[in-house]
């Protein structure tokens, strides 16, 4: 019996294989791989937004952070986005993070998040259903000010 490798971990080691052997990524343990969204099928689409360079901002809700006892993405954070049946699709680098109210996210970080038509008022509404879902799965309530983390990033592997 072969042990199999994790395909994040195998993804790892092709991109620091594309780097100079002094390249401080060489230091570095593998990072988290994930995808975005809450479906095999939004992980898809916006995995496929980030690969084609379109999405370069995604906002996550501090709730789910705090009640994971997990600490929010900061920036010089790697990950390994993943598509909806879990294959590695890029190597993403964090470079801004900002926590803020639901209700004061902008129209340019809206348009960097790259979904639909790329407007505030498209963005408002796919998040408010979004993150009352998560919200339901906390046991909290979703409000026009709740926290919101707005993450930029860069694609730095594909």
């Amino acid at each position: 019996m072969s042990a199999s490798i994790d395909p994040g971990v195998y993804f790892w080691k092709s991109y620091l294989h594309s780097l100079a052997p002094d390249h401080p990524a060489h230091r570095r343990s593998t990072p988290e791989a994930w995808s975005f969204g809450d479906s095999p099928e939004m992980a898809n689409e916006l995995g496929e937004l980030v690969f084609k360079g379109i999405k370069s901002a995604t906002t996550s809700l501090l709730w789910e952070y705090e009640f994971l006892r997990e600490q929010p993405p900061k920036p010089g954070d790697l990950s390994i986005i993943l598509d909806g049946q879990g294959s590695p699709l890029c190597v993403i680098e964090t470079v801004q993070v900002e926590i803020k109210p639901f209700d004061q996210v902008d129209e340019r970080f809206a348009y960097d998040e790259g979904e639909g038509d790329r407007s505030l008022n498209y963005w408002r509404t796919v998040h408010t259903h979004f993150f009352n879902r998560a919200c339901q799965q906390i046991g909290r309530s979703f409000r026009e000010n709740i926290p919101v983390v707005c993450e930029r990033f860069r694609v730095i592997y594909k």
